[in-house]
């Protein structure tokens, strides 16, 4: 059961104002946050877990660092949306990783090589499913976009495993 503060902070966060401000304002106060305190901090990350996601630009090539909500999984993996705030385009990232599917992560304050795949059929279906579980916001996200919202499994890289 999400406490009262969960509840204010999921209702703001469908409404089309947040979708106007929340890129501009969240991102930036995270990437600084998290610069401040080498990697143990997102203030995002307060009310969901969080992430760093490094990733080459889809065209620039250059490392591109944006802080994310995620959904840890129990076997390890990490689930993305692309939800852009409910905006009409796809976030960058998203391109990124499609044309760059090796990156990495900063996952409590130890960065981790993964490699992305994008989810579709059943396994996006699933994937889906547990992310409005987890943030029922997604769904006035994609109600207002005419684009299916990208759902990414982040999934570490061979030579990485937990205990390894």
């Amino acid at each position: 059961m999400a406490g009262p503060g969960v509840r204010l902070v999921r209702k703001v966060s469908a409404t089309r104002a947040f979708a106007r401000i929340a890129p501009h304002v969240v991102p930036a106060a995270d990437r600084a946050v998290h610069r401040l305190t080498r990697g143990r901090v997102l203030l995002s990350a307060r009310m969901l877990p969080g992430l760093v996601l490094t990733a080459r630009g889809a065209r620039s090539g250059l490392a591109r660092r944006t802080p994310l909500a995620c959904l840890p999984r129990r076997d390890g993996s990490w689930l993305l949306v692309g939800s852009n705030f409910g905006r009409a385009a796809h976030p960058a990232w998203t391109a990124n990783l499609l044309a760059h599917p090796d990156a990495e992560i900063s996952w409590r304050g130890r960065d981790v090589p993964v490699r992305a795949r994008l989810l579709t059929g059943d396994e996006r279906a699933r994937a889906w499913s547990a992310a409005l579980e987890f943030w029922p916001p997604y769904a006035a996200y994609q109600e207002r976009v005419d684009r299916e919202i990208r759902v990414f499994r982040l999934e570490r890289r061979d030579g990485d495993r937990p205990g390894a």
